[in-house]
């Protein structure tokens, strides 16, 4: 069974990795100093066409059961960028394990560009 699993009397819950990416793109985003997460060309399509995508984040479970999630983000203009890419990953860990009892691997920001708040 997989860490992304657990049985229990009732049957297997699984956790998708649109969940993962949905939960760590909230996360993200409640952080000071960020004003979106970024978008990949396809997540970009899928919001033309009405669907909310959180496919520009990028989540890998490992055989090891470890996630690896890559986020790439705009940041507003001002603020330090290493400092809120560090509140952005430790936010996005801690919401990630409190919610999935996921173990997290990696937590990698990428800083897309930078816009006025």
């Amino acid at each position: 069974m997989n860490r992304d699993e657990s049985r229990n009397d009732l049957g297997v819950v699984r956790i998708h990795k649109n969940v993962i990416a949905s939960i760590s793109s909230i996360a993200a985003t409640e952080i000071e100093g960020v004003k979106k997460v970024g978008k990949d060309i396809k997540s970009g399509i899928m919001e033309l066409l009405g669907q909310k995508s959180f496919s520009a984040i990028k989540v890998d479970i490992s055989k090891n059961e470890e996630v690896k999630v890559e986020i790439p983000l705009i940041i507003k203009y001002g603020y330090s960028i290493p400092d809120v890419a560090s509140k952005v990953q430790e936010s996005v860990r801690q919401a990630l394990e409190k919610m999935s009892n996921l173990s997290i691997r990696d937590i990698n920001v990428s800083v897309q560009g930078i816009e006025r708040g």
